[in-house]
C-alpha cells in the first residue's frame, strides 16, 4: 500500500490512474523526474478496463527527489520479485501490480486500504480522500490554483476553485498583507524621493 498511498498523497493521482500507471510513463532521472498519467482503470462486472483520464486527456506531473527514490527502490524490489518467479518486467509492466505483475483491480486497492486502515488509531478516510489532502496542501502553500489543477488533471481550474475554496480564505488575508507591503514600499519609496 506504501506507493499507492505515495503517488495519492504526493502527486494527487486518482486510484484508477494509480493502477493503470506502467513503468514507460515515468521519467526518474535526474534532470527529468516527472510521470505521463495517460489511461484509468476502471472496475467493471467483466475485471478492469483501461479508458482515458477523467478530464478526456493525459497530463505531466512533476515528481518531487524523495518520490523518485521511493519510485526507484519500489521498482528494484518489484523486479526482483518478478524474476524469481520467472518474470521479466519491462517498460509495460504496472508500477502498482499483484506479486505476478498481474493488474490490481480498483476495488481490490480500496480494500486493503480500508484493512490497512482499520489496524491504526488514524480517522477513517476514503482513499480518495488522499488526493485532496494533496489539493489542500498545494494550495494551502500558496502553489498557484492553475498548477494545483494541471496536477490533479482537473479539465478546467474552475473546478479546482470550486472544489477547493475552503482553502483560499488564508490565501486571501495573505494577498492582502502582500499587496499592502508593496505598497508602503512604493509609498515609502516616493516619500524619499521627494
Amino acid at each position: 500500500m506504501f506507493i499507492p498511498i505515495l503517488l495519492a498523497v504526493t502527486c494527487g493521482l486518482r486510484r484508477g490512474e494509480i493502477l493503470a500507471l506502467r513503468w514507460r510513463h515515468l521519467e526518474l532521472g535526474d534532470n527529468r523526474r516527472q510521470m505521463s498519467i495517460e489511461e484509468s482503470a476502471e472496475q467493471t462486472d467483466d475485471g478492469v478496463r483501461y479508458k482515458e483520464p477523467k478530464s478526456g486527456r493525459a497530463r505531466t506531473v512533476a515528481l518531487s527527489a524523495s518520490t523518485v527514490a521511493e519510485l526507484k527502490a519500489h521498482r528494484s524490489r518489484q523486479a526482483e520479485e518478478q524474476l524469481r518467479l520467472g518474470l521479466r518486467p519491462d517498460g509495460d509492466s504496472f508500477v502498482v501490480a499483484q506479486i505476478d505483475g498481474q493488474p490490481l483491480q480498483p476495488r481490490s486497492l480500496t480494500h486493503e486500504w480500508v484493512r490497512v486502515l482499520g489496524k491504526t488509531s488514524l480517522p477513517r478516510i476514503r482513499f480518495h480522500d488522499l488526493r485532496h489532502m494533496h489539493a489542500t496542501q498545494m494550495l494551502s502553500a500558496g502553489v498557484h490554483p492553475k498548477i494545483a489543477s494541471e496536477r490533479l488533471g482537473h479539465s478546467n481550474i474552475g473546478i479546482t476553485l470550486d472544489l477547493y475554496s475552503h482553502v483560499m480564505p488564508g490565501m486571501q488575508a495573505d494577498a492582502a498583507e502582500q499587496v499592502d507591503v508593496a505598497l508602503q514600499l512604493a509609498i515609502s519609496s516616493q516619500r524619499q524621493g521627494k
